[in-house]
């Protein structure tokens, strides 16, 4: 959930006012007068065609009403903001990894070369969601009255690593939370399609196969040289700084676009 979404929440109850349908007193009657007024015809037929418009449902008007004043607010508290962010401009043009991001996907994708490898990195704006269910108190003051970082929830990441001139993928998966990469463990595939294919048959097969040692069971000296073979493919403080903050921001598009689309299909 993002920064706006919190704020609504906080001040919803108390600033934001609740519309609800009057309720009719008595049965609508049209048949009464033989020559009813000309208005009243037309109060008739706008009646008839938001009972057809709302379908069959005694909630669907007020369900929408809500939805609009959601879609509304999310809206005007984005209006002010430039159509990109500084951060992803930034990105952008250090020009090392591609962004490849669907409208309506919870996951995204970085792709960059780095000599004859083809590295690819995943993560899931899902993970945002889950750290925001956890309790307040895990998110208030550290020791000493410092605060935590801006971005202090883990997001999973998971590398493929492949050659162009070999067989093979190298899969390391990691936990991005405070500006850094921890790593979990680090697999290697024989066949570079089965390391990388993201099928469910594939997923299955690869359940069967050694993953190797947890990373934190490895020598320490086998680790830094992994730690450092891992920065030097850019797979460092940068990124791990981006990774929260493009979840965030692709969080707060789809969360829009969902009111969005809820409310046309309520109202069809």
């Amino acid at each position: 959930m993002s920064v706006f979404r919190a704020l609504r929440q906080v001040t919803a109850s108390s600033s934001r006012a609740v519309t609800r349908p009057v309720a009719r007193s008595g049965p609508l009657r049209l048949a009464t007068v033989q020559l009813a007024p000309r208005a009243s015809m037309t109060v008739a037929r706008a009646f008839s065609v938001s009972a057809h418009r709302f379908s069959e449902g005694s909630t669907d008007v007020v369900l929408s009403q809500k939805l609009a004043e959601e879609l509304k607010y999310e809206k005007e508290a984005i209006a002010d903001a430039p159509g990109e962010p500084e951060f992803l401009k930034t990105f952008k043009e250090q020009g090392l990894w591609e962004i490849q991001d669907l409208i309506g996907n919870d996951e995204v994708t970085l792709v960059r070369k780095f000599g004859n490898e083809t590295i690819r990195m995943m993560f899931s704006i899902a993970d945002i969601q889950s750290a925001e269910e956890e309790p307040e108190y895990e998110h208030e003051e550290g020791e000493g009255g410092e605060d935590q970082p801006l971005h202090s929830y883990p997001i999973r990441a998971s590398f493929s690593i492949t050659k162009g001139n070999g067989k093979g993928s190298i899969n390391i998966d990691t936990m991005c939370q405070e500006g850094s990469f921890i790593i979990d463990n680090m697999s290697y595939y024989p066949d570079a399609q089965l390391g990388t294919e993201l099928t469910a048959e594939a997923d299955w097969k690869r359940r069967g196969l050694y993953i190797g040692p947890q990373f934190d069971t490895l020598d320490v000296s086998v680790q830094e040289e992994i730690e450092k073979w891992v920065q030097e493919r850019g797979i460092n403080e940068n990124l791990a700084t981006f990774v929260p903050e493009y979840s965030e921001y692709k969080e707060q598009k789809e969360y829009v676009r969902w009111l969005d689309n809820v409310k046309n299909f309520m109202d069809a």
